[in-house]
């Protein structure tokens, strides 16, 4: 009923919402710290930003109105125009973020995952787009930051620098140089109207997200200001980017040594790097999503989905310092550096991680109590499935809905005891019943992201990443993927048992379930081999 009130009113919201709008954002600008040129040029930038907001906003609920006035609920002739209307509203928001650039890019992106929440027709539309066809900054954009972080224009730092990026993101691109030394290496560039206008669009979509809780309660999304307030420094500022990239190795060599050698990050130029531009060592191959490529490399494209699984298993799980941002093009595969190869004779994969500017780190009670839900939802426990997801801030009345977003999957397939319980097939039929759930449960899902602890919706972000990058490379997930998360939680667990328990007593119960909980590994190894059996003999 609430999601209904809020499509009809939309309209009027968008237009009585300017004047507020405008005022209140180039306020909130105006009270800022910035120096006073800098603030002119921000009060500039709000009204703009605005502006095309509301032109966008009040163009999409026209279109809504106008397009579905009079269709009858169910019918086949409505389903087809509000699909046509998602197709041209999901363009018009692409549009809108290409144009605002910078943070709204951002969070195209993040809306090109939501697959809980948003209709498919918005998810593909960004999902396309805002990950390979960002804007670009021109050469000599990029020389003026040259000179104002490194004193010289590119040319004279190095001995090579092509002007053409060979990637745009959303705060920065990448350009390919040759160091007077002779090395090869990628150098990050952060768009220079990031600058002036990341305080601009906080400010826009703060009161944007304000206005709208005001006048609809249950459209409660001012957790993203906070995320937007504390992230966005920190992903503007490239030495933090630096230091996340060290410290992440050192984690895989110092907490999951068993799995170090097949994960990577490019080696930073600490002479060559400031906080606007990153020189760091450039890495040959292939995208996750590129599948032709992967194979032409070696190696196969199953064989990077539990890698990526594994990986992020235990930076989640064990490490509790994530990498939240494991889009498509953050991730490249290459062949194994040291050359091994599979049972199969193929190559072995080393997975390269990109893109370290945001990370979120989780405290020990957090990152066990979300490594006992991931055991609880592979093992099927409903009982262990509540009870962490109350800890984590779900409630007694939202746990299910909890489970449901992490798995994408309704409670009764959650519950079901069979080993491929939590599979996503990725079929027409799956996508249907997630865009039912999502336009049915709307309002109780914007409460649940309400009530989650920041660190817990940045792992949601981060699961709808991962989900999306093995719908790429498997056309939906495996059983091998949710085998290795509960095969890592599961672990995780028992060793944070271990360090809570110094008694005798509970150093021994801890010891029966680290025995059971191998007989359970065991069984679901069984129970998966025997699935891949019956499969084979079916064709």
């Amino acid at each position: 009923m609430a999601t209904r009130s809020l499509w009809r009113t939309r309209g009027k919201l968008a237009v009585a919402a300017t004047a507020l709008l405008t005022g209140g954002a180039t306020a909130a600008v105006a009270t800022s710290e910035d120096d006073p040129a800098t603030a002119l040029k921000l009060c500039t930038a709000v009204p703009v930003r605005l502006y095309r907001n509301t032109v966008t906003a009040a163009s999409i609920a026209f279109d809504y109105e106008y397009s579905l006035w009079g269709l009858s609920e169910g019918s086949f002739e409505k389903a087809k125009v509000k699909h046509e209307v998602h197709l041209r509203s999901a363009r018009k928001l692409q549009e809108l973020c290409f144009k605002n650039g910078g943070i709204y890019i951002k969070l195209g992106q993040h809306l090109g995952q939501l697959e809980y929440l948003v209709p498919e027709e918005y998810v593909q539309t960004m999902r396309e787009s805002m990950l390979n066809k960002c804007p670009v900054s021109s050469y000599d954009q990029v020389c003026e930051v040259f000179k104002k972080e490194l004193g010289e224009t590119p040319d004279k730092i190095f001995e090579e620098f092509d002007p053409v990026p060979i990637a745009s993101a959303s705060l920065a691109q990448v350009h390919v140089a040759r160091t007077l030394d002779g090395q090869k290496v990628a150098v990050k560039v952060q768009h220079t109207h990031m600058t002036d206008t990341a305080t601009a669009d906080r400010a826009t979509v703060e009161v944007i997200v304000n206005t709208l809780h005001s006048v609809f309660p249950s459209f409660d999304y001012r957790w993203l200001i906070d995320e937007i307030r504390e992230s966005l420094p920190k992903e503007l500022d490239f030495l933090v980017e630096a230091k996340n990239s060290e410290k992440c190795l050192q984690n895989f060599r110092k907490l999951s040594p068993h799995i170090a050698e097949y994960v990577y990050a490019p080696k930073v130029h600490w002479n060559l790097s400031t906080s606007k531009l990153l020189t760091m060592e450039f890495m040959d191959g292939a995208h996750v999503s590129d599948l032709k490529t992967i194979q032409k490399l070696g190696i196969q494209p199953n064989e990077v989905a539990t890698l990526v699984s594994r990986v992020f298993a235990e930076m989640m799980f064990r490490h509790g310092f994530v990498h939240c941002d494991p889009h498509a093009a953050n991730l490249i595969v290459r062949p194994l550096p040291s050359g091994k190869r599979t049972i199969l004779g193929k190559r072995k994969p080393q997975l390269v991680l990109l893109d370290h500017g945001l990370y979120k780190e989780l405290d020990f009670t957090t990152r066990f109590n979300y490594a006992a839900l991931w055991k609880a939802l592979i093992f099927s426990d409903a009982n262990a499935i509540k009870e962490n997801s109350v800890k984590l801030g779900a409630g007694e009345d939202l746990y299910a809905l909890f489970a449901a977003i992490l798995t994408m999957k309704p409670w009764n397939r959650i519950i079901d005891p069979s080993v491929d319980h939590l599979v996503i097939k990725g079929d027409d039929r799956e996508r249907s019943e997630r865009q039912m759930y999502a336009s049915q449960f709307f309002p109780q899902i914007s409460e649940l992201l309400r009530r989650l602890p920041r660190v817990i919706l940045l792992m949601l972000k981060t699961n709808d990443c991962l989900r999306s990058v093995n719908s790429c490379l498997l056309q939906g997930s495996s059983v091998e993927t949710f085998f290795i998360i509960g095969k890592v939680s599961s672990e995780a667990v028992v060793e944070a048992k271990k360090l809570q328990r110094k008694s005798l007593l509970g150093r021994l119960d801890v010891l029966l379930e680290e025995i059971l909980l191998e007989v359970r590994l065991l069984g679901m190894q069984i129970a998966l081999w025997l699935l891949h059996l019956r499969r084979a003999l079916t064709g």
